[in-house]
């Protein structure tokens, strides 16, 4: 099954959420205006808004005012990718160039800046502090892991903690910030909000490290990107912080990718076989089923419901994703 199937009922809300979205990126500057475009028009999972649609889905449903909430989430989103590419000088995502490759790093932080502002302009439109509270709480902490994102590179002495506050804040945080948002939209209580809060941390952990695993067992053409392209930009992931506990490996890695040479498409995949020998692919798999379990333990309690059932199939099926 597709993930979009499991949420198929969805459909014609997203689809306006995506029209919103175009709508909402447009700029007076020609250049802005492209460059968003661009980035909106090169496809994306639209995982956040999902996520806040089902939460508020689990209280009172409406829509006109949670397509806010969901566009916002989606626009941070986007914007922390542009960002996220400028500092790991990518050239592709999800197959085609990046901002960055296309205009410059200039231009493209200025697109990300545009794109964020244009994210809190939605979001004043909902008269709720505890909503501008805990997105603004989000946003900081977001932005510490962008900073920590540059920090670690190439830092092969870091610990399994030091990896999970990073995809904490690269990746887990705004999906969990989705969900209780959708939650307080939708009048749920603190205490069902919480649980929903408690979901999205759970099910982002486990995202984040299913897409570094993929780093390594998916090709090129389902990545978007080159395998192994994390570990070229000196990002260290769990399965590698596993698989460096072999220390011949260890070494062999940090030689090669300290080398400040270029790496062959042949090379990089001979040192991912390496990797993939080892035990690390099959160990992150299993802190990522952990992550999951918790995720679907934070739903009890909560009243049963075609969303509740979606946010449930969700997990189920990132806990299965092998491409």
């Amino acid at each position: 099954m597709r993930l979009p199937k499991i949420y198929g009922f969805l459909t014609k809300d997203m689809d306006t959420i995506e029209k919103t979205l175009q709508k909402s990126i447009q700029a007076e500057h020609p250049v802005l205006r492209d460059a968003s475009t661009a980035l909106l028009k090169a496809g994306g999972k639209r995982i956040r808004p999902v996520f806040v649609l089902l939460s508020c889905q689990i209280g009172d449903y409406d829509f006109e005012k949670i397509q806010k909430v969901a566009v916002t989430l989606e626009l941070i989103h986007m914007a922390t990718l542009v960002h996220d590419d400028v500092i790991d000088e990518a050239e592709l995502r999800r197959g085609k160039p990046t901002t960055a490759s296309q205009y410059g790093n200039r231009i493209a932080m200025y697109t990300g800046d545009f794109i964020l502002a244009r994210a809190l302009e939605e979001i004043t439109k909902i008269d709720d502090p505890r909503i501008h509270t805990l997105l603004s709480k989000t946003l900081v902490e977001v932005s510490i892991g962008e900073i920590e994102q540059i920090q670690f590179k190439y830092q092969w002495n870091q610990n399994f903690r030091d990896y999970l506050r990073r995809i904490k804040r690269k990746t887990a945080l705004l999906i969990a910030c989705s969900c209780k948002l959708g939650a307080l939209v939708g009048g749920l209580s603190e205490q069902d909000a919480n649980k929903m809060y408690r979901y999205g941390y759970n099910v982002g952990m486990s995202y984040q490290i299913i897409d570094d695993i993929l780093d390594f067992t998916s090709t090129a053409k389902e990545l978007g990107k080159p395998a192994g392209n994390d570990l070229l930009q000196g990002n260290i992931t769990l399965p590698v912080l596993y698989a460096m506990e072999d220390q011949e490996l260890r070494n062999q890695l940090v030689t090669l990718i300290n080398s400040n040479q270029d790496i062959d498409e042949k090379t990089m995949q001979k040192l991912i076989a390496c990797l993939k020998n080892t035990d690390a692919i099959q160990r992150s798999y299993a802190v990522s089923d952990l992550y999951l379990q918790k995720a679907l333990k934070s739903l009890d309690g909560l009243k049963s419901s075609r969303a509740k059932k979606s946010l449930q199939d969700i997990a189920t099926f990132i806990g299965k994703r092998r491409s």
